[in-house]
């Protein structure tokens, strides 16, 4: 299970494919590299059977993601995902690991005891507030799910409570907002969420401040090590970096 993510900047890929058919091309170079350069597994037959006969989409996946190197949607290649070719797409693997969830906690209590009111961005004044339309509610429910194959969304299965000044948040205000907001084209796309362009910068400034601020090397190196997670919503920043300069959005779902 994935949460994926795109910029939604039109390109030769878009003029030709529909949305939700390069979704489907992220699916498969993403499960493609997994089974064939980081599986440590003696392959099944299945397996086996199911790369003979993805080769030609691959090809063609391959051949045509060429021109995604010069567009300017691009993601840098040292935040790139596993097999993701197509350059504007991202995912985040699913469950979210303990690691970072205890990170982002301590980093959004950190900026809240540490920072002045009017140097802390803008999300962080919504998600305070008594009123924020991020009620954790949403993440609740999916807290609670467990697939019929055992899987889950988030390995805590209780979020870490805030202190002080978020008193009243948990983790689960935080990740409602980091699933940005309901997409009226959803049918279109095929992503029910998005990034909408005016809230861009609100986004990038949290972000930004949450994984990079005055994050030493050692630390940075740690976190990469223990939390698969955390780069992953590294490339997610990259994503609403760029979309912000070329004013679009970023689909979510």
């Amino acid at each position: 299970m994935t949460l994926e993510f795109a910029i939604h900047h039109p390109c030769v890929l878009r003029a030709r494919y529909s949305e939700q058919h390069l979704r489907e091309w992220g699916r498969l170079g993403n499960l493609h590299t997994i089974l064939t350069t980081g599986d440590q597994n003696a392959p099944s037959a299945d397996k086996l059977k199911w790369i003979e006969d993805s080769g030609d989409e691959i090809e063609s996946l391959q051949r045509e993601t060429v021109v995604c190197a010069d567009c300017p949607a691009c993601l840098p290649l040292e935040v790139a995902g596993e097999g993701e070719a197509v350059g504007c797409l991202g995912r985040i693997n699913y469950p979210i690991d303990a690691q970072f969830e205890k990170f982002l906690a301590d980093r959004v209590q950190l900026f809240l005891d540490t920072f002045d009111h009017e140097d802390q961005p803008r999300l962080l004044h919504i998600l305070i507030d008594p009123e924020s339309p991020f009620d954790g509610e949403a993440t609740k429910e999916l807290r609670r799910v467990t697939t019929a194959e055992g899987l889950r969304f988030y390995e805590l299965r209780i979020p870490i409570r805030l202190t002080r000044k978020g008193a009243h948040l948990t983790t689960d205000n935080v990740f409602d907002m980091l699933a940005g907001f309901h997409s009226d084209d959803a049918e279109l796309t095929t992503y029910t969420r998005e990034f909408p362009v005016p809230a861009n910068a609100d986004y990038y400034d949290f972000l930004d401040l949450v994984l990079r601020n005055d994050l030493s090397e050692s630390e940075a190196s740690r976190l990469h090590a223990r939390s698969r997670n955390y780069a992953q919503f590294l490339r997610l920043l990259s994503a609403i970096e760029r979309a912000e300069a070329l004013e679009a959005r970023v689909l979510v779902d």
